[in-house]
């Protein structure tokens, strides 16, 4: 169904339903719900919003305007949803329509914005996620005002929930892991977008780990007639869940190389104010120590397994389109965030001077970036880039008395 087919069976329905409160009659019609309408995706030329600052530091659109989050060339469809889906959305649905309980995809972030109607919103915190689940952890509970099985989800009547009504016009924000279920109370249009950034990304780890074991787990009776057992796994992992390890591993190189980028830019820049640049360069420090500690993590588990790394070179790189985007979108959201002055992107050329000059890849362009080269690239450059006009990154809050 296309969306100009949604809309006129909306309109339809809504007339049917008018005109039926006034005879007291009742047609009986099924509600639809017309969800993940990529609609920045259909119409990138067509500004019909601005995300609000609060949510404009998303790593997950802004790496997705640029590159695939999964290419597997065996199952790769230039198309597929997997491999090109953004995660900004158009809802739309009339009255009674509703979404089943349910934990964001990536254990991302979400925002949504009422454009009009209202709904209602149950929560769940984290701490209290293992009451709607079943005795194994592996079902949960599908709708919470149904009849719920004692004896199936034993926890569930002890399960706190918050309650709220979102109006039109408003906004609310989910944090990672807090399950909830909505319900339109009027006929409803929203937009909704998930993200992550360098502040959640350890709940996004945390699913993969969880979901792959439960990938391996599901094929392990195949293991021993199994050419290729763990790239099977990943190559599950990636379609149940919407990337695997690899993915996430490329996905974190390129923010690392990125956020040094803007370092190197900051260091050179002279217009703004110490206190401005300090700011943000504390910010692309704390979002590169973020990025270790999750690469640590995925090394200590032996996630990149049988994998030889990244294969990055820093000329060529600096010379991708899409990468060189990926770098402008940082840099307008971080100047946007920090109110800085004007755009910080230098020539190429001073780029390059400054990326090779870090004591880990001055003697070859070309870098393999492996877990272990990556946390170390990550502690050279910002002992090396950290300080903006002499100051350390650290410094600035014992100035302001933080």
């Amino acid at each position: 169904m296309s969306v100009s087919e949604f809309v006129d069976h909306w309109l339809e329905n809504s007339m049917e339903e008018q005109s039926s409160a006034s005879t007291n009659l009742s047609h009986g019609h099924h509600v639809l719900y017309l969800k993940d309408w990529h609609f920045v995706k259909e119409y990138p030329e067509y500004l019909a919003y601005t995300t609000p600052l609060f949510f404009c530091d998303d790593w997950l659109n802004l790496y997705l305007d640029n590159y695939r989050m999964h290419k597997d060339p065996d199952t790769y469809q230039a198309n597929n949803e997997i491999s090109c889906s953004d995660y900004r959305f158009v809802y739309m649905g009339a009255k009674g329509s509703w979404t089943p309980l349910h934990a964001d995809v990536f254990r991302s972030y979400s925002w949504s914005a009422n454009v009009c109607g209202r709904k209602q919103w149950l929560f769940l915190s984290p701490s209290q996620c293992n009451r709607v689940f079943d005795r194994n952890m592996k079902g949960s509970v599908y709708n919470i005002f149904d009849d719920v099985s004692e004896k199936e989800f034993p926890g569930f009547k002890e399960a706190i929930w918050l309650e709220c009504t979102q109006e039109q016009n408003e906004i609310i924000f989910v944090p990672s892991g807090w399950y909830h279920q909505v319900h339109n109370l009027e006929d409803t249009i929203s937009i909704n977008h998930n993200w992550f950034n360098a502040y959640n990304l350890s709940w996004v780890w945390n699913l993969l780990l969880r979901d792959y074991d439960e990938a391996k787990e599901y094929i392990e009776d195949i293991r021993d007639i199994c050419d290729d057992f763990e790239g099977l796994c990943q190559r599950n992992l990636a379609a149940n869940t919407g990337m695997n390890f690899n993915d996430f591993y490329f996905f974190l190189t390129h923010f690392c190389l990125a956020n040094v980028v803007e370092l190197c830019c900051l260091r050179r820049n002279c217009e703004n104010s110490i206190r401005s640049s300090s700011l943000v360069a504390q910010h692309l420090a704390m979002n590169l120590r973020s990025v270790q500690k999750i690469v640590l993590e995925i090394e200590s588990v032996g996630g990149l397994a049988g994998n030889r790394g990244i294969f990055l070179d820093i000329r060529e790189t600096l010379d991708d389109p899409s990468f060189l985007n990926l770098c402008m979108g940082l840099e307008r959201v971080y100047g946007m965030i920090h109110k800085l002055k004007g755009g910080f992107i230098d020539t190429r050329k001073d780029l390059v001077d400054d990326l090779m000059d870090l004591d880990s890849i001055r003697t070859n362009g070309s870098q393999v970036f492996k877990a272990e080269e990556l946390v170390i690239f990550i502690d050279k450059a910002i002992a090396k880039l950290g300080g903006t006009n002499g100051d350390e990154i650290d410094l600035l809050s014992e100035r302001d008395g933080a």
